[in-house]
């Protein structure tokens, strides 16, 4: 759909022999100068409304592009199924943690001489 009517070139013929005529040939250079500045300045402003919503669409659809790459994220086969296994190993990982700490502190009552497990040994003492 266009909204610029359609000028032929007997409509333009018209259009120059009436200003031609009610103008004068002396001026009209400076009307069609002026004419011409004035269908500039209308096609730039064109141009950047244009742009304005070019540039709104590419805003929406990077958002909607966003929202889905979330959604994906969320709602991952591969997430799930390590959230799941997170979940089952959690018992397991707490029996281990148990079982370590009674295995140092079974170490510490045999070796009372002996550093802890967390420090590093002190090299002796030097003449």
């Amino acid at each position: 759909m266009n909204l610029v009517p359609q000028f032929g070139f007997m409509e333009l013929m018209l259009i120059a022999v009436v200003a031609l005529i009610v103008v004068g040939p002396k001026d009209l250079p400076k009307l069609m100068r002026s004419a011409g500045q004035f269908v500039a300045k209308a096609r730039r402003m064109a141009g950047e409304f244009t742009s304005a919503f070019d540039q709104m669409a590419r805003e929406t659809e990077m958002d909607e592009l966003r929202q889905e790459i979330e959604a994906l994220k969320k709602d991952n086969v591969f997430t799930k199924t390590k959230q799941e296994l997170d979940e089952s190993l959690a018992p397991l990982k707490d029996e281990l943690g148990k079982e370590t700490d009674a295995m140092k502190e079974s170490i510490d009552k045999t070796e009372p001489d002996a550093p802890p497990a967390d420090e590093p040994a002190k090299p002796p003492a030097g003449p």
